[in-house]
């Protein structure tokens, strides 16, 4: 028996209601470029609209004049979409509460994660949508996800309840360490302000 190996998101479809409120939602609130639009190929009473969520990845719409949209929350049982989460710049970020309340979008607040800060509210179809900004960079040549996984080692060694940024700093080191050869024998932690 083998894996099928998958290397990344290819896109992600949802059902929306009308045309107009999905470019209105995608495009004109979170920015996203409407790039491509055809019939819905299995359904022909339905659209299916292309959005780039800025990694060049695909958020896909299917779309129907004849639906409305209803925003009370989206179920959350097994098998159910819980939130989208996409990734701002910390810039970005530090403006979500202000132009969120601009358009009268209620939200939750900043949310500290530990390895990110996190914002939710609800798209006008009632998805729970997650804006996110890491809390730092990976070296380069890593991943956020390498970080995360060494990060999470280290907080599991010290037996602690959730990643904070101690474990991100001593992941970014030990992996740099790891990377980076040095002329010095002994790479310690020093101080040269005796």
């Amino acid at each position: 028996m083998r894996k099928l190996q998958v290397q990344g998101v290819h896109h992600i479809t949802l059902t929306g209601a009308d045309r107009q409120t999905s470019i209105d939602f995608w495009e004109g609130v979170l920015g996203m470029p409407f790039v491509f639009d055809q019939p819905n190929l299995d359904d022909p009473d339905e659209g299916h609209l292309y959005f780039d969520p800025g990694d060049g990845r695909l958020i896909t719409v299917f779309t129907n004049e004849n639906r409305k949209g209803d925003n009370r929350r989206t179920p959350t049982e097994p098998g159910c979409v819980h939130h989208l989460a996409f990734n701002v710049s910390r810039a970005v970020f530090s403006q979500c509460i202000e132009r969120l309340e601009e358009r009268g979008i209620g939200h939750s607040g900043v949310r500290d994660r530990g390895f990110m800060d996190s914002i939710y509210f609800k798209d006008p179809l009632g998805l729970l949508i997650e804006l996110a900004t890491y809390k730092f960079e990976p070296p380069e040549g890593f991943t956020h996800a390498q970080v995360m996984l060494e990060a999470h080692k280290i907080r599991v060694e010290r037996g602690d309840y959730n990643i904070q940024e101690i474990h991100l700093a001593d992941a970014i080191e030990a992996m740099v360490v790891r990377r980076n050869g040095s002329l010095s024998e002994e790479r310690g932690a020093k101080n040269p302000y005796r």
